[in-house]
């Protein structure tokens, strides 16, 4: 009985456990929430190190960027690298995401239907793989994101160095309450931007940095130089005087030492002011010419610059190279802004100098200068800057490595002489496109290069081809022009609609029109807001805008109708992603058989709308199949009539093999420069394809099985047509 008693408990201990277990576990499994993530989110905007994240579907569209193969910068889209790495396919799925340390080259390829592409250097990275835990790691539920108007610390213009040094020892503190990774990112910040520097640098031997020198007594015995100088001062030596300082040790954990230098400065600087208020009429009257004048110990240490400033006993002057009626005023300490990392762009400023805007205008447009710079935050994590003057000849006034805040900038703008000569625009951006965006010149490669032009008047040469070749080097052109022609003066004006023919699109966003002078500084805010919004800066980087395309359509009788309004679809559907006018992309359409018929020409159509209407018209011919033929009259009629260095791109669609050669025209086509793409069919010759593609290893020849799949090869002919444009060297 009690055996029976005791195995009924037993079994009843038993089944409780594993009740709990299973319980335990499914409470786990209840808990573990993976969060989602949009298409469009780049690695580099999550601060968490490793998660787990679910994407959704769709992310296989080329305006979800991903740059490098198998590691991927972090400026790239998470869920469209983890498509291009083959750990989830287009309808989506869980990944896990591991940040790694930037790379120096990013390597692009095509893979899974996504096209990446590469990059010089970034300066984080990433890796994708299954979206499967690991043993003993805890992921996060939820995704931290930094903040997208995040600057780096600034202080009050009236702080002082110590309120400077304690908001940041305030902030570290305080990062003991994030995440650890969110603390050890605050403290490199901390540790390796470049600290709040003196108004006035002076180079002077500094101390160990583990130090700072206090003073005992606010009037020290002063120390007694030769009679070739009449001003006392003490200056702050590897070997202090006992009788002037004592020794502090603050420890290797303490304020980072520039920090704690530039206080120690601050400090003297305000006693010095306050010793000159008590003391009026102990003020020398020989200044020292040059600091060489201070005798120095030898004290072998090395001098360096500028950490320290000179320090003086109260009721002293110090003057360091100033006459004698002039004072050494202290002024506020402000941190050194790495720029606004919203705004990563590289810019160019073409000013008129030419004499029709006389002096007092270009000192306004000077003014305007400063302003934008002012309110674009110059920094390296941010925008850089360069002015190039134009007149009879284009010259760079200053680069975009010449400086690297706004101040420098502000600085420099002042000192920019007038050129003088005519308003020669077209020279202008010619001589930006082949000199100023050079990596000699400070050029970045991952920001976009913008030019603003900047045009009193009207141009005295003609700007539609310059503008195009710099645009299609990947320039965003921007113009703003200033008391245009009147009806009287237009007559005069080389290039109607110069300002149309020369951005990107004529949607009023590339072009700023100010009716005065005077009305200028009140568009600053606006040319800021549109340079920095880098999204729409696609315009040139996307090659969307540079390009004369001609259609080479199979109208032959194995198509048959219903697929031949399938292949006019696909057609539209790629002129639907080019920016269609005279200036940007041109479409022209040809239909063969035995024969061949021109659609329309390039210069037919200079709208999307206009192009769109004229591919639906189009009627289907029936006939053979003279694919080499189709070649050399597309070539003869569409091609032959291209813009001179315009890329001429030719997309071919046949669904059969050809009675004629293809060989030959294909190759002819392809020495006169003409980039060929050929989109076979059902029951197109694969060696034909080949033939007439420029390069089949680039993607430029495609098969699909069936008439009614077309459509999902849009994607990637656009995108592989992009990634060769962006690829090209700049000429």
């Amino acid at each position: 009985m009690k055996a029976s008693i005791i195995a009924t408990f037993f079994a009843l201990f038993l089944t409780c456990t594993y009740a709990t277990k299973e319980a335990t576990k499914k409470n786990k499994k209840a808990k573990l929430y993976v969060p989602e993530l949009d298409c469009d989110v780049k690695a580099g905007k999550i601060i968490n190190p490793e998660f787990i994240a679910k994407c959704p579907p769709g992310c296989q569209d080329i305006k979800y960027r991903v740059y490098g193969t198998d590691i991927y910068a972090s400026f790239s889209s998470v869920c469209s690298a983890a498509i291009h790495s083959g750990t989830i396919d287009n309808s989506g799925g869980k990944i896990l995401v591991q940040k790694v340390a930037g790379q120096s080259g990013y390597r692009g390829s095509f893979s899974n239907g996504i096209r990446s592409l590469s990059l010089p250097r970034w300066r984080e990275s990433f890796i994708v793989s299954e979206g499967k835990p690991k043993k003993g790691v805890t992921y996060p539920s939820t995704l931290e994101y930094s903040s997208s108007k995040s600057s780096p610390v600034k202080a009050d213009s009236k702080k002082s160095a110590q309120d400077i040094k304690a908001t940041r020892n305030t902030d570290i503190s305080n990062a003991s309450e994030k995440s650890p990774e969110q603390a050890d990112a605050l403290r490199k910040e901390y540790q390796t931007s470049p600290g709040p520097v003196p108004a006035t640098q002076v180079t002077t031997t500094t101390l160990k940095p583990t130090t700072i020198l206090e003073p005992i007594s606010t009037t020290p015995k002063p120390t007694t130089f030769p009679a070739t100088t009449s001003t006392t001062t003490t200056i702050t030596a590897a070997k202090p005087r006992s009788a002037v300082h004592r020794v502090r040790d603050i420890g290797p954990s303490s304020v980072h030492p520039v920090y704690s230098a530039v206080a120690a400065a601050a400090s003297r600087q305000v006693q010095a002011a306050q010793g000159r208020g008590q003391n009026q009429a102990s003020r020398g009257t020989s200044p020292y010419a040059s600091i060489r004048n201070i005798p120095r110990a030898n004290t072998g240490i090395q001098r360096q610059e500028p950490v320290a400033a000179f320090r003086k006993p109260a009721g002293s002057p110090v003057h360091l190279g100033f006459s004698s009626k002039e004072e050494l005023n202290p002024k506020p300490l402000e941190p050194v802004s790495q720029g606004n990392p919203n705004c990563k762009v590289d810019l160019s400023f073409l000013i008129d100098g030419s004499w029709s805007i006389g002096k007092r205008r270009f000192q306004i447009q000077k003014q305007f200068l400063s302003d934008v710079a002012q309110a674009l935050d110059v920094g390296v994590a941010g925008p850089l800057m360069g002015i190039v003057q134009y007149g009879d000849d284009p010259s760079t006034e200053f680069n975009l490595k010449t400086h690297t805040n706004s101040r420098d900038v502000k600085n420099a703008i002042e000192k920019i002489p007038q050129k003088g000569g005519r308003s020669n625009v077209g020279k202008a951006l010619s001589f930006v496109n082949k000199n100023f965006f050079l990596d000699a010149n400070g050029n970045r490669g991952g920001a976009p290069n913008v030019a603003i032009v900047l045009v009193d008047g009207w141009p005295t040469d003609k700007v539609e081809e310059a503008s195009r070749l710099a645009r299609e080097s990947g320039i965003n052109i921007f113009f703003v022009t200033i008391e245009g022609a009147d009806e009287n003066e237009k007559q005069n004006v080389i290039e109607p609609n110069f300002v149309d023919k020369a951005v990107c699109r004529t949607n009023g966003f590339y072009s700023i029109n100010v009716p005065s002078w005077f009305n200028l500084r009140k568009v600053v805010q606006t040319l800021v807001k549109r340079v920095c919004d880098t999204d729409r800066l696609a315009c040139s980087k996307t090659c969307l805008n540079s390009a004369d395309i001609g259609i080479v359509i199979d109208g032959s009788s194995s198509v048959g109708t219903g697929n031949f309004r399938t292949i006019l679809q696909f057609v539209a559907n790629i002129s639907k992603e080019f920016e269609i006018s005279d200036t940007d992309t041109r479409i022209g359409a040809v239909q063969y058989t035995y024969e061949q018929r021109l659609e329309f020409g390039f210069d037919k159509h200079s709208t999307k709308q206009d192009v769109l209407n004229a591919i639906k018209r189009i009627n289907y011919w029936s006939g053979g199949t003279s694919t080499g033929a189709a070649i050399n009259y597309a070539s003869e009629q569409l091609f032959s009539k291209s813009k001179p260095n315009k890329r001429k791109i030719m997309i071919l669609i046949t669904d059969g093999r050809s009675y004629d050669d293809v060989r030959v025209p294909a190759m002819t086509a392809h020495q006169n420069g003409v980039i060929a793409y050929s989109v076979g069919i059902a029951w197109a010759a694969q060696d034909e394809l080949e033939s007439i593609a420029t390069d089949p290893d680039k993607e430029h020849s495609f098969f699909v099985d069936e008439f009614d799949h077309l459509y999902r090869f849009v994607p990637r002919i656009i995108q592989n047509i992009c990634t060769e444009f962006n690829s090209q060297p700049r000429n």
